[in-house]
């Protein structure tokens, strides 16, 4: 029997392996499309001087955002270091996509004052779970949903993550 590396990629087997799978860059089943290029080699000085994966956006869903946060300005905002910042981005407790003009960015949305919205992580959580991408998953938080009414990132700025959570529950089904 083939070891699994010579297998190639097939289908995972758990949600948290579907997101693996998603980060990889391999096509999730049932995961939603995107013809936005799912990452950038980035050479990142801070990460020992080497390439890393960074998700980049496209113009349209960097303009449905709105405002931005720099690395700096999030640390600055959130009273953090730069690499406790980084270590947030780490464990998907905030999101930061590489902007067109080439900088790693987190949406201002995602900040609430001096920390994170409450409720981001978890809703993070599910959406990476489902297979989605960091880029497909911003554009889902800040895309119109007239049931809500509103975004996802707002209503869960507004305190009613778990009817955003419903609904990232169901596109995993």
């Amino acid at each position: 029997m083939p070891r699994p590396a010579e297998r190639g990629p097939s289908a995972p087997s758990s949600a948290a392996s579907a997101a693996r799978f998603a980060r990889a860059g391999h096509r999730v089943p049932g995961a939603p499309e995107s013809d936005v290029p799912v990452v950038a080699r980035v050479w990142w000085r801070p990460r020992c001087g080497k390439f890393v994966d960074v998700a980049q956006i496209d113009a349209l869903a960097d303009s449905m955002v709105g405002e931005w946060f720099t690395l700096p300005e999030t640390a600055d905002r959130l009273g953090l270091s730069i690499s406790r910042v980084r270590q947030l981005l780490r464990d998907r407790k905030l999101l930061a996509v590489q902007r067109p003009d080439g900088q790693l960015s987190v949406p201002a949305a995602f900040l609430d004052g001096n920390q994170v919205v409450r409720g981001l992580h978890g809703t993070l959580t599910l959406l990476f779970d489902c297979g989605f991408a960091e880029v497909d998953a911003l554009r889902w938080l800040f895309t119109a949903d007239e049931s809500l009414p509103g975004t996802p990132i707002q209503a869960i700025a507004e305190h009613r993550g778990t009817e955003v959570n419903r609904r990232a529950q169901a596109l995993a089904i």
